[in-house]
């Protein structure tokens, strides 16, 4: 036999065909871009993100420390509630229940007033308030020297003459000079008709010893006064006027 009929070819040899392997490459993920406008300080958005809500938060703490701090400093005079405030002398204690003296007690205690200012505030509201009504002092000058026998004879004339529902109408007509001058010619128109001139002398004469009768301290001195003879010149007016 020869060689190709003993051994084979060499092609028919039990081999197996070369495989065409491609090379390996290895996947690089890239990272992100970084955004120009994050601070070096910072790695990404997030950390950024999270330190702006930190600083937001302690921020917000301070803000609330210092609102804290300055109300204690600025309501440190004011009382405890709106009716602790203690009212001045030019007030009345019947004013306690006043809408208006309620609404300047609850304002002054919300804006963290001090009595002092409390109180300041109801005296330059009672300086105005004073401005709009007679001065008592002033309207008596105007009167004149015997302005108390004058202001007696007309309130002795009123509370004879006018029922109680008008003497609060009566008493505000005789705030002023002018009032008072008013009611003395209504008194004057009150007296009784005189037929003759002596008679009218008569009663010129009466109302002027009245009148003198009247500074008399047993008349108008509270620890001097004489009942009978306050009787008299009451009488005297009564006979009078009617």
């Amino acid at each position: 036999m020869d060689d190709t009929t003993q051994g084979g070819s060499l092609l028919n040899e039990n081999t197996e065909a070369p495989v065409n392997e491609e090379p390996t490459q290895d996947f690089v993920v890239a990272e992100p871009e970084r955004p120009t406008w994050l601070p070096d300080k910072y790695k990404s958005p997030e950390d950024l993100a999270k330190a702006y809500t930190e600083l937001s938060s302690k921020l917000g703490q301070k803000e609330e420390d210092f609102k804290a701090k300055l109300k204690e400093e600025m309501f440190v005079d004011r009382p405890a509630s709106s009716g602790d405030y203690q009212l001045p002398d030019v007030v009345d204690e019947s004013a306690v229940d006043n809408e208006l003296l309620k609404w300047w007690s609850e304002t002054s205690f919300n804006n963290g007033y001090g009595q002092e200012k409390f109180q300041e505030g109801i005296e330059k509201f009672s300086e105005v308030i004073k401005s709009y009504f007679p001065n008592a002092e002033q309207e008596r000058g105007k009167l004149g020297d015997n302005a108390s026998s004058r202001i007696e004879a007309v309130s002795l004339f009123a509370n004879q003459f006018f029922p109680s529902e008008h003497m609060s109408a009566v008493e505000r007509m005789a705030e002023t000079a002018e009032g008072i001058s008013a009611m003395e010619f209504m008194m004057s128109k009150m007296k009784a008709p005189s037929m003759n001139i002596s008679t009218q002398a008569t009663d010129r004469i009466s109302d002027e010893r009245l009148r003198d009768m009247m500074k008399d301290e047993r008349y108008w001195n509270p620890s001097k006064r004489d009942s009978d003879y306050i009787n008299q010149v009451n009488s005297g007016f009564k006979k009078l006027y009617g």
